[in-house]
């Protein structure tokens, strides 16, 4: 039979030939090197036997595809070490998750970090043995019954939901096997370069009402080099945590009484301001009218909205004088009401409406995190009221807003991803049609490279969303520019077109930071807290030597102060050095000394938070400095 390789060439084998067989047939390394094959396009096991014709490319840890089959085949791994050293213990299941996998466990006692130790010991012990993994089918009642006799009880009921008559897959390495539909690796001895985290609670099923489980997370990487380098940007981003550094830096802080919700101080509230009045500048600069609606609204307009139906678990809710209301969570209904309270035009489309948006969303307790996940947060929140053929050019404008945005705030690389029409949606065929279209033509306008999350839209109309990258590689969904068909229907919300019609508009819901608090903690930790000049919240620190500088430190302070810069000065009785080491440490941009001399020559001593020595500047020069780096961003 011939089977076709990615270049166009053509091997022949014999009839029965597996994935693995031709990789020997190819050559010994690389049948060495091989973890696993892609057969017309589906990812499987080396033992997969090839038909005539097929179209197969062979995977080795250098393969895109390698590391979801290496991870996989280490929750098993993992697995099987657990119930070595805790015979006890019941599998239930273990997926591959971003950077890593997780296997969760019914065990009596919780696992112990020495337990984690010993089982990442007895995992790299059974790597070593070498043990074949090996597919097998097996019929379905057979398999319930196979997992029934050894204790498995949880998945004797996984494939207990499989229907009758048809068949299941099973791994084993060795006597040990698990419920699987692959594919693995072919030998444990292709697993090496892996650690475990951490473990934490789960439920069974994610049910709360369920058992309690034990969830053990781990990272696998196809190379020694790789995982080194995801452990170094572990180490990285415990550093630049922004909940420690936020802590050390006076920024903000949480606290039980307002779970979800931030206490901000002084510094990180200037931090706020600054994002805040950029946003508030390219909205203003790109025709967008920002307004403030209510906090609190009758649960009637969220019935209206379809927001009481679908989204009533997660609202805050509140009564009096028998009218029940709900905080906001989102601010479309209200901004709708805001554009019906007058007869608009088509001349008068597109109307761009924007609002930092206050909202509230009763998010589970064990979800919150930091700034990045919140019950109370404020979105940089616009709606564009648009015709059908103004889609286009509004989603144009809006990309240009997104990349420029997030070029000031020091983010050049943006990840994009269009999301078309789900099975369940309102709207017709043929608005689906030109809003899909109108998407992907203002990103092909743009020369842009986007993926696709084929029936990931919202039920109201397709989006897109940007996602930016930090310094440490990391991945942050942001922006967003959704379609909705459906809102401004069931709000009433009509135009005039040009023929003296009713017409319902469309509704374009976008953002481009997101939550505000969020991008805040993405600030924090992409900068480590060392902001750029523009962001920071104390730009510059005046210090004195001794008391006799004082009153001159305080005139330059008052002086940089009335300019507009955020600036301070300290007058403390403490030597210099110590006085600069504290501002380096809350990582002030620039620290500026002055002693005698630089009094009696109307300069400052200019020091950079990262040591660099500026030398000693009349203070209007140093003004002129400061002007240059503020207006860098403007």
């Amino acid at each position: 039979m011939d089977i076709r390789l990615p270049d166009g060439s053509v091997r022949t084998l014999s009839e029965g030939a597996t994935a693995f067989d031709l990789a020997n047939d190819i050559g010994p390394g690389l049948a060495r090197a091989v973890l696993a094959a892609q057969v017309n396009g589906e990812i499987c096991d080396l033992s997969r036997k090839l038909s005539d014709g097929d179209t197969v490319s062979l995977i080795t840890e250098k393969s895109e595809e390698a590391l979801e089959v290496i991870r996989h085949s280490t929750a098993h791994l993992l697995a099987m070490a657990v119930q070595e050293l805790f015979p006890e213990a019941q599998v239930t299941i273990g997926p591959v998750i971003e950077d890593g996998f997780y296997y969760d466990f019914a065990y009596e006692r919780p696992f112990t970090p020495d337990d984690l130790n010993a089982i990442e010991k007895k995992m790299k012990e059974i790597a070593k043995r070498g043990i074949d993994i090996v597919r097998e089918i097996w019929d379905r009642d057979d398999a319930i019954k196979h997992f029934e006799n050894i204790g498995e009880k949880y998945k004797a009921l996984l494939i207990g939901r499989i229907p009758e008559g048809e068949t299941v897959s099973l791994y084993k390495q060795g006597e040990w096997s698990d419920l699987c539909r692959g594919p693995h690796v072919p030998s444990t001895s292709k697993l090496k370069y892996f650690k475990l985290m951490r473990v934490s609670g789960a439920y069974w099923e994610g049910n709360s009402d369920n058992e309690q489980l034990q969830r053990i997370y781990g990272t696998a990487w196809a190379s020694k080099d790789d995982l080194k380098a995801y452990l170094h940007r572990l180490e990285e981003a415990e550093k630049r945590d922004h909940r420690k550094i936020g802590k050390a830096l006076e920024l903000f802080h949480l606290q039980d009484e307002a779970p979800g919700m931030i206490f901000w101080h002084p510094k990180g509230w200037s931090v706020w301001q600054v994002v805040e009045n950029k946003i508030r500048q390219v909205m203003l600069e790109n025709g967008y009218q920002e307004i403030k609606t209510p906090q609190v609204v009758d649960r009637k307009l969220w019935e209206k909205s379809g927001h009481w139906e679908k989204f009533r678990a997660d609202m805050f809710t509140t009564s009096t004088e028998n009218r029940d209301y709900a905080i906001k969570p989102m601010n479309c209904p209200c901004h709708v009401q805001v554009y019906n309270q007058a007869l608009h035009s088509y001349r008068d489309l597109p109307l761009r409406l924007a609002e930092f948006g206050s909202c509230h969303r009763n998010e589970p307790s064990g979800t919150l995190h930091g700034l990045m996940r919140l019950r109370n947060f404020v979105q940089d929140d616009a709606h564009i009221f648009c015709t059908p053929d103004q889609i286009n050019g509004e989603v144009g404008d809006f990309i240009d807003l997104v990349f420029k945005t997030y070029k000031t705030f020091g983010f050049e690389d943006v990840i994009i991803f269009l999301s078309d029409r789900p099975e369940k949606r309102v709207g017709t065929d043929e608005q689906w049609d030109k809003a899909e279209t109108s998407l992907h033509e203002a990103l092909q306008g743009k020369g842009l490279e986007y993926g696709l999350n084929p029936g990931e839209g919202a039920f109201y109309g397709p989006k897109i969303e940007f996602s930016l990258k930090d310094c440490l590689g990391r991945v942050w969904q942001c922006g967003t520019i959704q379609v909705d068909f459906s809102m401004p229907g069931r709000l009433d919300a009509e135009y005039i077109a040009d023929d003296n019609s009713k017409q319902t508009p469309v509704m374009l819901h976008r953002a481009i930071l997101g939550s505000m608090e969020r991008f805040i903690g993405i600030l924090i930790e992409h900068y480590e807290g060392k902001f750029p000049f523009w962001l920071a919240p104390v730009q510059a620190v005046v210090c004195n030597i001794s008391e006799s500088q004082s009153e001159y430190v305080q005139k330059i302070a008052d002086q940089m102060l009335q300019k507009g810069f955020r600036v301070e000065s300290d007058l403390r009785n403490e030597k210099v050095g110590y006085k600069v080491r504290a501002h380096t440490l809350a990582r002030v941009p620039y620290i500026l000394v002055a002693g005698d001399r630089e009094r009696d020559e109307g300069t400052v001593s200019v020091r950079s938070r990262s040591g660099e020595d500026l030398g000693s500047m009349h203070v209007e020069e140093w003004l002129k400095e400061m002007q240059a780096m503020e207006t860098e961003y403007r």
